[in-house]
C-alpha cells in the first residue's frame, strides 16, 4: 500500500513542538496562557521514564511536559493521539523482536482507570499491568477497570 506508514515511522515523523495561545473555548474554562503542542517523541520519552512496578497518568505526563517547556498546559488531544501512537509503535517493536520497547501499559487515566484505546483494549492493558504486580479492579457498569492503590504506585517523572 503506497502512502501507508508504520506507527514507528509516524512516531519519528519530523515535527516541531510548539507553544500556542490556549484556544478561546478552552480559555473560558481554564483561563488564558500558552498550550504546548508536543511532538510524538515527547510522549514516548515520558512513558519510557516510568520504571517497572510504577505507573503514571496521562495528566501527570501533560503537566510535566507543560512545566518543562514553559506552558500552562499540554494539548490533551495531541497527548492522547501520541500516547496511542506510542503504544502501537511499541507493539510493532515487540513483534519485530526488538529487545527495547516502550512499556506504554504503565500509563493509566487520571482516575486510575485503564485505557481502552490501547492495543488489545482494557483486557490487554489489565494483563500487562497484572504481570508487573498491579491489582486491577473490575469495572462496574460502563466504568472501566481501575488500578487498585494508584497513589502508592505513581512514578516521579
Amino acid at each position: 500500500m503506497a502512502g501507508k506508514y508504520t506507527a514507528r515511522e509516524k512516531l519519528h515523523k519530523d515535527q516541531q513542538r510548539r507553544l500556542v495561545d490556549i484556544p478561546k473555548q478552552m480559555a473560558k474554562r481554564i483561563g488564558s496562557g500558552k498550550m504546548l503542542i508536543p511532538r510524538p517523541l515527547d510522549i514516548d520519552d515520558m512513558v519510557r521514564k516510568v520504571p517497572k512496578g510504577k505507573l503514571t497518568t496521562i495528566g501527570r505526563i501533560r503537566t510535566r511536559l507543560a512545566a518543562k517547556h514553559g506552558a500552562n498546559l499540554t494539548c490533551p488531544l495531541c497527548t492522547g493521539i501520541f500516547l496511542r501512537l506510542t503504544a502501537e509503535a511499541s507493539e510493532e517493536d515487540q513483534l519485530a523482536g526488538r529487545k527495547k520497547f516502550t512499556a506504554y501499559w504503565r500509563v493509566v487515566r487520571d482516575d486510575g482507570s485503564l485505557i481502552d484505546r490501547f492495543p488489545d483494549g482494557v483486557e490487554g492493558h489489565a494483563v500487562r499491568l497484572e504481570a508487573e504486580g498491579h491489582k486491577v479492579l473490575p469495572g462496574k457498569g460502563k466504568k472501566l477497570p481501575k488500578v487498585d492503590g494508584l497513589e502508592d504506585k505513581l512514578a516521579t517523572l
